[in-house]
């Protein structure tokens, strides 16, 4: 998987190599040494093929020059370390050599300390534009890249590398600056080709997944605190553009996001349950999908939604929010449309088959159950049905320890600002609950639920005042037997 590298992080590589180093002063100054100024002209502003042999004679020189010498010679990045421009044009030039060299990187990582150079400099400065921990972390990045491709080296030095790495890059995606957002996210793309290395992304996800997320978000026009578009699915393919989704946020870094998550979702045993309790990633999926305007980012989304709901330990906790945000009937349009990418259909057809298989096994009282163990409640067939409550009643409130009016509960101590809806819902199954099992008031009670329904007899919303005044009246009906 290789993406064009980021058009700023280009251009500023670009502008480095183009300007003069007064290297005999550096000399003079003893910024550099002779021997440090000889190995920088023999490779600086010459053809590639001429720096690839260059190189290959006398890869040990090139390694000493970078990460320091066994006998105490110092790295030239120590040794400048006063010296920004030169600093920079240095890390300009280590990029340039593993690129065109690759056998050097596995002669850099055969260092006792490959890293050592290169990790303060991450924390250079605060400043998410300085070029220093820029240029640093794209070194990095292409390092330890090539180093989980070919043989692993440095094994317990990338381990203790990475976290550091990835905490700079967060501090890219947290940014306001889509360029700089879009740089982390390759960057985190081509460190993730490992099991360690998503294990750790993983571990660090206050700092790595939170972000990302935050911009998918973004992406499907929901915010963090306010997510009723993507379980209502009230946007279509018709908001998304050539030149962005909502937020502002540009198709390119949609689908580089997107394929890093699709990377991490290959850990699905490990992240699964926690990704979709932390961040109700199945909804949010869904509703990029009904938005994605083209096969490439449609393609990474059902092959993510696939790793996740693939594991047997994941399948009882997503494939009934899966029903419940419904992704079924989404599927069924997708196959609707001309698609033409083999994938893609493949994956397509794999989810519609993994979900056709859960609900067919599934009684109303699942989906009931699903529905609200899932947090959210929508106007589905079983809140109207009569029938239904006066089969099921009794069931809901005593069935693994009252696990349903429990979270019934929980979910009417929301405010739910831009979902009243819900709160509507939530007193309708009230209602149903005493008119069917009067018996039962007391422990609807100890949980709160008749308290909190009074309360929302006084709601801004005339759906939720009127639902929970029948809630009120159906208490009130056995109030004097």
């Amino acid at each position: 998987m290789s993406l064009d590298p980021p058009t700023y992080l280009n251009s500023l590589q670009n502008n480095i190599r183009a300007r003069p180093i007064p290297w005999e002063g550096a000399v003079r100054a003893g910024t550099i040494t002779d021997n440090d100024l000889q190995r920088i002209k023999t490779v600086d502003k010459v053809r590639k093929e001429q720096r690839r042999q260059t190189v290959e004679a006398d890869q040990n020189a090139y390694r000493s020059l970078l990460l320091g010498g066994g006998d105490g010679e110092k790295s030239v990045l120590e040794s400048a370390a006063k010296r920004a421009d030169v600093i920079q044009y240095m890390l300009v030039l280590a990029s340039d050599l593993i690129n065109d060299v690759p056998p050097l990187a596995a002669t850099l990582l055969d260092h006792p300390s490959p890293f050592k150079p290169f990790l303060p400099l991450l924390s250079h400065s605060t400043n998410p534009e300085d070029p220093i921990p820029l240029l640093t972390s794209s070194f990095l990045a292409t390092l330890i890249s090539a180093s989980q491709t070919d043989s692993p080296r440095a094994t317990s030095q990338i381990d203790e590398a990475l976290p550091k790495l990835y905490s700079y890059l967060s501090t890219l995606t947290k940014s306001q600056d889509s360029g700089l957002q879009d740089i982390a996210v390759q960057e985190y793309s081509a460190l993730l080709k490992t099991k360690k290395a998503r294990e750790l992304f993983w571990k660090q996800r206050q700092d790595t997944v939170n972000p990302l997320v935050d911009i998918l978000r973004a992406a499907a026009g929901a915010g963090r605190d306010s997510d009723s578009t993507m379980w209502s699915g009230g946007a279509s393919i018709r908001s998304a553009t050539e030149a962005g989704l909502s937020g502002g946020v540009g198709l390119q870094l949609l689908y580089h996001v997107l394929l890093v998550v699709w990377q991490l979702s290959f850990e699905a045993s490990l992240i699964g349950k926690d990704l979709e309790k932390e961040q109700e990633i199945i909804a949010l999926y869904t509703q990029l999908l009904r938005l994605s305007p083209k096969e490439k980012t449609t393609r990474v989304l059902l092959s993510t939604l696939v790793n996740l709901l693939k594991p047997s330990q994941n399948r009882s906790t997503l494939l009934p929010i899966a029903t419940t945000v419904r992704l079924p009937a989404l599927l069924t349009n997708l196959k609707a449309r001309h698609l033409t990418d083999e994938d893609l259909l493949e994956d397509l057809n794999n989810l519609t088959s993994m979900l056709s298989d859960y609900t067919s096994s599934q009684t109303t009282f699942d989906e009931y159950a699903s529905e609200v163990l899932a947090g959210r409640l929508r106007w589905s067939p079983p809140h109207r049905d009569a029938t239904f409550w006066r089969d099921n009643a009794r069931k809901i409130l005593d069935e693994n320890q009252a696990e349903l009016p429990k979270k019934l509960m929980e979910i009417m101590q929301k405010k739910w600002e831009d979902e009243k809806q819900v709160l509507a819902i939530a007193c309708n199954d009230v209602a149903w609950l005493v008119k069917e099992a009067p018996e039962k008031r007391g422990q609807l009670e100890k949980l709160g639920v008749k308290a909190r329904v009074m309360e929302l007899m006084a709601d801004e919303n005339e759906g939720v005042r009127w639902e929970s005044l029948r809630a009120v009246g159906e208490w009130l009906r056995y109030s004097f037997e």
